[in-house]
């Protein structure tokens, strides 16, 4: 794992993400090359990475230093496609709640729009 494993985490807790957010990163994951950067626009200064096991949402102003990450996605043996996929998210900053939801939206949005860009 790339950064992640070097700093401290503050909480974890499991996790699920929705299958159509799951098989969008899969997809990207084929066509886009990695590491993926996605600027937060709505949160100056926040960005997430998209890396080949995980998924991390940073802080630009501070050296990329994590703040949410998603990791240990439990894929194996994955047999539906439509069914969320369970994980873990490490927490590194105490406040990071706030942003689990809408950088998720954002990494939906954005690599759609990536995606497309390449058909």
């Amino acid at each position: 794992m790339s950064r992640v494993g070097d700093v401290p985490v503050y909480e974890q807790r499991d996790d699920e993400v929705e299958a159509s957010l799951y098989n969008l990163w899969r997809r990207a994951k084929l066509h886009l090359t990695l590491p993926i950067r996605l600027d937060v626009p709505k949160y100056r200064g926040i960005a997430m990475l998209l890396e080949e096991d995980c998924w991390i949402c940073v802080d630009e102003r501070n050296n990329d230093l994590p703040l949410l990450a998603w990791v240990a996605f439990e894929d194996k043996g994955r047999d539906t496609l439509h069914t969320p996929v369970k994980c873990k998210l490490n927490y590194y900053h105490y406040a990071a709640t706030r942003l689990r939801l809408p950088v998720l939206e954002w990494m939906g949005e954005e690599l759609k729009r990536r995606l497309q860009e390449t058909d």
